[in-house]
Parts: structure tokens; sequence; C-alpha cells
């Protein structure tokens, strides 16, 4: 479920009521007077919310969720005790829909205040904020922390104790440890890349997560870190990350871990404790690496689960020490062609 200090819930629906809105049939055994308050992930859905299963390897979370209403693609063959399956063509279009029902303003900047101070937003001790900073409603300054020029906090964000935020930063739905020192440019929260793509085109998922940067963070100039799209997109603590680095939705990183210039991470990837990623690495979704792995520059990582304790290398990724011996095989081709050629 959203977090309420960035998003406003206008549910609850009664699920005759929500079944009409989003184009669904109501199943026969259902109670249609039934309230739906609030739409979840399978994992923390509870009994009163809807959740969404589109693929095979969801189906294993549905058969443990507690929801009590889940939207799943109209004939597939899904279990799920105690909970009211709700068959659509295609489950990830109906519940962006569901989505924007529950959430319409899931995507609005919302100040409530020509100031650029609102005077429901907590400001510490020993704060300085510089010229141009707009702080939203509900939000809270730690003590001692730095806001450059033109940053911009939105609505409910926390930032925490002697943080430096350099000048042109804008931080929304997010929730921001100590210490942590933001330069210039950076984007934190903002909605991920999330579309429900059909015969009429893209459309929108709402992004209703949140970003979540821990203590001792550093974070490189014209970074972006996007929010969950229903959970949260988490910087682990300690973690350095560079300038120009892109962190898609849902997206984790361990402790320690060090993410060099144009590293590109897509979402609901998993990564460990002190992982090293070199230069303009580009790393797929649902991609998870073991703590301590290091991945060379310019590599890509595919979809897969790799080991901690390894370095790797190459397009696609390999075990660093098999990708350096095939390059050097390639090399001595050639050279060995070269030689008959000219022989």
């Amino acid at each position: 479920m959203a977090d309420p200090r960035f998003f406003d819930n206008r549910g609850p629906f009664r699920l005759a009521e929500l079944c009409e809105r989003i184009g669904v049939a109501l199943p026969p055994d259902a109670d249609p007077t039934a309230l739906v308050g609030d739409i979840a992930t399978l994992e923390g859905a509870g009994p009163g919310q809807l959740a969404f299963c589109a693929t095979r390897a969801a189906a294993r979370a549905l058969a443990r969720s507690q929801a009590g209403y889940c939207l799943v693609d109209a004939g597939a063959d899904y279990k799920a005790a105690g909970t009211v399956l709700l068959g659509c063509p295609s489950a990830l279009h109906v519940f962006a829909k569901a989505a924007r029902l529950f959430y319409p303003g899931h995507n609005s900047a919302e100040w409530g205040s020509s100031q650029p101070l609102h005077p429901t937003a907590r400001i510490g001790k020993d704060v300085s904020l510089a010229a141009g900073v707009a702080i939203g409603p509900g939000a809270e300054i730690g003590d001692g922390t730095l806001l450059g020029p033109n940053v911009v906090i939105g609505r409910g964000v926390a930032i925490g104790r002697h943080c430096e935020i350099g000048g042109n930063v804008t931080i929304t739905h997010a929730l921001v440890g100590d210490r942590v020192h933001i330069l210039p440019g950076a984007q934190i929260g903002q909605p991920g890349f999330g579309f429900a793509s059909g015969a009429d085109g893209h459309a929108k998922v709402p992004q209703l997560g949140r970003a979540i940067i821990q203590d001792d963070v550093e974070i490189g100039a014209c970074t972006t870190i996007d929010r969950g799209a229903l959970g949260d997109t988490v910087i682990g603590e300690g973690t350095k990350i560079d300038n120009l680095v892109q962190i898609g939705h849902n997206t984790r990183t361990g402790r320690h871990c060090i993410i060099v210039a144009q590293v590109g991470i897509s979402g609901s990837c998993e990564i460990g404790d002190f992982v090293v990623l070199g230069g303009q690495v580009g790393v797929a979704d649902h991609v998870h690496l073991g703590d301590g792995a290091r991945v060379a520059a310019k590599s890509g990582v595919p979809p897969g689960d790799y080991p901690g304790g390894t370095d790797y290398g190459g397009y696609p990724v390999r075990p660093a020490k098999d990708w350096r011996r095939e390059v050097a095989a390639l090399a001595l081709l050639a050279k060995r062609r070269k030689q008959d050629r000219n022989g």
C-alpha cells in the first residue's frame, strides 16, 4: 500500500463498484458489498486489498498471499485459498487502471501553499537554506543539514541530520538518512519507467512506492534514483554513487556498494553488499548480484542470479577469468588469420 505521507487514497470502494469502474466481471460467488480499501503487492496485501498476478513467477507469491482480491489474466489456472480472483484480459493493464482510481493524484506536485517553505514543514536546528529552496507540506529537515540553491523538497519527505544537498536537487517521495551527500542536479524519488504496453499504446502504471536512502550515502551529480512502483527503491548504508547514474524502480542495493559513472540499473534488481559496478555497466531488470561481486566497466548484465565474491566482465557478462581467456583467444585467432593471409 502507498505511504499516506506522499499519496492520498480515494478508497475504499465496494467490490461491485470497483469491478464496474475497472471493467472486470464480478465473480458470482463474491460479496458485491465488500469493501476494497487499497492496492498492494502480493507479498504485502491484506484481506481488504487488491493485488495483481501477471506471470507464472508471481503465481508462487499468489499461493502464499493474504490478499483479499487479485487480478489475474483470464484463463490462467491460478489457485489461491481465501483470495477472490478477478479475471481480466490483462492483469497489469487493469491494475494500472485500479491504481489510478485509488490514487488519482499520484503524479501531482502538491504544495498546498504559495510560500516556498510550507507552514507545516519542520526545519531542525542549524539548517542552512540557500536562495530558491522550496519545501513542501509535512516535510522534515534534520539538524545541521545544508540545502543548496533551488533545492526542491516534496511533500512528506524526511531528510536526516548533517546532510548536504547540492543545488538544483529535487527530492520527492523519499526518506533520506543521516550524513547523506547529494551532489547538484540529482533527482530522487521521481516516478519509475513503468508502462503496460498493448495495441493501443503504452499506459502509465502509477508509481506508488518510495525511495529510501540510508545513512552515509553519497549520490553524484545528475544521478537519478526512481521511487518504487508499489514497494521501495533502497540505497544501502554507505553506498557511493558517481555522477550520471540511473537506478530504476524497486531496485535495492546493499551496504557500501560502489557504482561508477554512467551505470544504468533497471528495475527490481537486488544488488548485494560491497558490490562494485564499473563505469557504463548496464544491468537488466530482475538481476541479483551477490555480496562482493565486481563487474568490469562497459559490461552488460542480463537477467539472472550472479553469485557473490566473483569478478565479472564482457557482454553478456561471465566470470572475468573466462572473459579474459576468450578475448585473448580471439586476439590470437585474428593474428593467425592475418599471418595466413600475408603468408
